[in-house]
C-alpha cells in the first residue's frame, strides 16, 4: 500500500509537471505564433501596399480623365506587370467601367463592401480574403490628383490588386510545425524534470518512512540526515527533535516502570517471610480457638482469615511481577487437558459443585504448561462460584485453532459497562465497594498465562444468562513461546 501511495505521488508530480509545461508551451507557443503570423503577414502587407502605390504614383499621369475602356486595361496591365513574379491581378475601375490585367477574371475576392469602401474612403483599404484553399490579400485604393502645394482631387478611378499569400502561408505553415516540435521538446523536458524533482521529493519521503517504521519497531535512536535547508530538511529536522524526546520519555517511562516492577517484587518478596511466621502462628492460634474465650476465638479466626488472603495477595503480585519483567516461563508438557480439568476441580473440591462437559480421555492433548493451565481454570471456575450463581459448567472441546475453554456461570451476567474491563488489575465494577475476597488479580493472571501460550480469552454474556469466559489455547506449535530458562 505505502509503495502504491509512493507511485501515486510520483506520478501526481509528473502529471503536475506535464500540464504546467503543456500547458506553458501552448501558450508560449500560441503567443509566438500569433506574433509571428502577425509580423509576417504586416511585412507582406505593407511591402505589397508601398509597392502598389508607388506604381500607381508613376502611371497615374499617363491616365486621361475620363479614361476609356481600353485605357483602364491598358493601365492594369501596366501596374501588373511591374510585379516580376506575374502574381498580381489588377482590376481598374471607373464608374460603370473596368479594366483588369486578366481579361475574363471576375475577381471574386473584390467584394461589394470592400468596392464601396474604397469609392467612400481616400484612404487605402485591404482585406485578407480565404477561398478556393487559399489565402489573398486584397488591397484597394483611388487614384488622386494634386500635388504637395494643391488639395488633392479624386479622379473617380480605383484600383484594386488581389495578391496571393502563397509564400506567406509557407511560412505560417512552418510556423506552426516548428511550434509543434517545441512544444513536444518542452513536454519531454518537462517530464525529465519532473522525474527529477520528484526523485528528490521521495527520497527524503522514504527515508522518513523507513525511520517512522524503525521508530515504531522500538529503534528510538533512529534519526535522519539533514541535507539542505528547505522544508524537508525541516521536516527531518522536526522528526529528529520528536525522535529524541519520545527517546527521552520513554526511557524514562521505562526507568519508572523498571523502579515500580523492582518494588513491588522486592515488597512482596519481603513480605513472605513475615507472612509465613504468621500463617504458622495463626495455624496454632486456630488449633487453639475452640478452648478460647468466644471474643478472642472470633479475632483469632479473622486474623488466620486475613494473613491467607494477605499471603495470597502477595503470592499474585509476585506473579504479576514476573509478567511484566517477562521472567514468566513456560514449562510444556504433553497432557491430557480433559483429565487436568478433572484434577483442578477435584483438588479444590469443586467436583460435585461443577458441572462439566468434558470429551473422552486422550480426545484433547497438548503441550501446555500443566501449572499455568491449572492457574487459568481454577481462577476463572472460583471466580464464577463468587460472583455467578450455580450452576456453573466447564466445557471443553476442540477448534479450529486448538483446545476451546469455556466456564460459565449461572448469575445475572456481567454489566457491559464492566466487559471490557474485567481482565485489568485490581478492577472493581462497584467503586463503593471497599475491598473484596479476592486479591483483584486472578483474571490478569489468567489473561497472562493465557497470552503466553499464545492464546486469547474473552468474557461476554450467554444468550441464555450467566457470564461466560471463553479460553482459546493452540496444542501444536513448531516452536514455544517464551520457554527460554530464566
Amino acid at each position: 500500500m505505502r509503495k502504491r501511495r509512493l507511485r501515486g505521488l510520483r506520478a501526481r508530480l509528473v502529471v503536475a509537471f506535464g500540464l504546467v509545461a503543456t500547458v506553458a508551451a501552448i501558450t508560449t507557443g500560441a503567443l509566438t505564433f500569433r506574433e509571428a503570423r502577425t509580423g509576417v503577414l504586416q511585412q507582406s502587407q505593407d511591402a505589397t501596399i508601398r509597392q502598389l502605390r508607388a506604381q500607381l504614383n508613376q502611371h497615374a499621369t499617363e491616365l486621361a480623365v475620363p479614361p476609356e475602356e481600353s485605357a483602364l486595361r491598358e493601365f492594369a496591365q501596366d501596374v501588373a506587370a511591374t510585379e516580376s513574379q506575374g502574381s498580381w491581378r489588377v482590376l481598374v475601375t471607373y464608374g460603370d467601367l473596368s479594366g483588369s490585367s486578366a481579361p475574363g477574371d471576375p475577381f471574386t475576392e473584390v467584394t461589394p463592401a470592400l468596392r464601396k469602401a474604397v469609392g467612400s474612403s481616400r484612404a487605402t483599404v485591404f482585406q485578407r480574403v480565404r477561398g478556393e484553399g487559399r489565402t489573398s490579400l486584397v488591397v484597394g485604393m483611388s487614384i488622386l490628383f494634386g500635388g504637395r502645394d494643391t488639395a488633392a482631387t479624386v479622379t473617380g478611378v480605383h484600383v484594386f490588386l488581389v495578391v496571393p499569400q502563397t509564400t506567406e502561408q509557407a511560412y505560417v505553415d512552418a510556423l506552426v510545425a516548428a511550434v509543434e516540435r517545441a512544444m513536444v521538446a518542452a513536454l519531454a523536458l518537462a517530464v525529465v524534470l519532473a522525474l527529477l524533482a520528484a526523485r528528490g521529493v521521495l527520497v527524503p519521503v522514504r527515508k522518513l518512512r523507513l525511520a517512522t517504521r524503525r521508530i515504531a519497531e522500538g529503534r528510538l535512536d533512529t534519526r535522519l540526515a539533514v541535507n539542505g535547508s528547505d522544508e524537508l530538511a525541516d521536516l527531518s529536522h522536526t522528526f529528529n527533535e520528536t525522535a529524541a524526546a519520545l527517546e527521552t520519555s520513554v526511557a524514562e517511562l521505562r526507568e519508572m516502570e523498571a523502579r515500580a516492577r523492582r518494588f513491588a517484587a522486592d515488597v512482596s518478596h519481603e513480605l513472605r517471610t513475615p507472612l509465613a511466621a504468621m500463617s504458622a502462628v495463626t495455624d496454632v492460634l486456630d488449633e487453639d480457638a475452640a478452648r478460647l474465650d468466644p471474643d478472642t476465638a472470633t479475632a483469632v479466626r479473622l486474623i488466620s482469615e486475613e494473613t491467607v488472603k494477605l499471603a495470597r495477595l502477595v503470592d499474585d503480585l509476585m506473579e504479576i511481577s514476573r509478567f511484566d519483567a517477562g521472567a514468566a516461563v513456560l514449562h510444556l508438557d504433553e497432557i491430557d487437558l480433559a483429565e487436568s480439568i478433572r484434577r483442578t476441580l477435584a483438588a479444590r473440591g469443586w467436583t460435585d459443585t461443577v458441572a462439566t462437559d468434558l470429551p473422552p480421555p486422550h480426545a484433547v492433548r497438548g503441550r501446555v504448561d500443566p501449572r499455568r493451565l491449572d492457574v487459568v481454570v481454577a481462577n476463572l471456575v472460583g471466580n464464577a462460584l463468587k460472583h455467578g450463581a450455580r450452576p456453573v459448567q466447564v466445557r471443553l472441546s476442540a477448534g479450529d485453532a486448538g483446545a476451546v475453554i469455556e466456564v460459565r456461570d449461572s448469575g445475572p451476567g456481567i454489566p457491559h459497562d464492566v466487559l471490557p474491563h474485567v481482565f485489568e488489575r485490581f478492577y472493581k465494577s462497584d467503586t463503593a465497594r471497599i475491598r473484596s475476597e479476592g486479591s483483584g488479580l486472578g483474571l490478569s493472571i489468567t489473561a497472562e498465562n493465557v497470552r503466553i501460550h499464545g492464546g486469547t480469552v474473552r468474557a461476554a454474556n450467554h444468550p441464555a444468562g450467566g457470564a461466560v469466559f471463553t479460553v482459546e489455547l493452540p496444542l501444536r506449535r513448531d516452536e514455544s513461546p517464551e520457554e527460554n530458562p530464566s
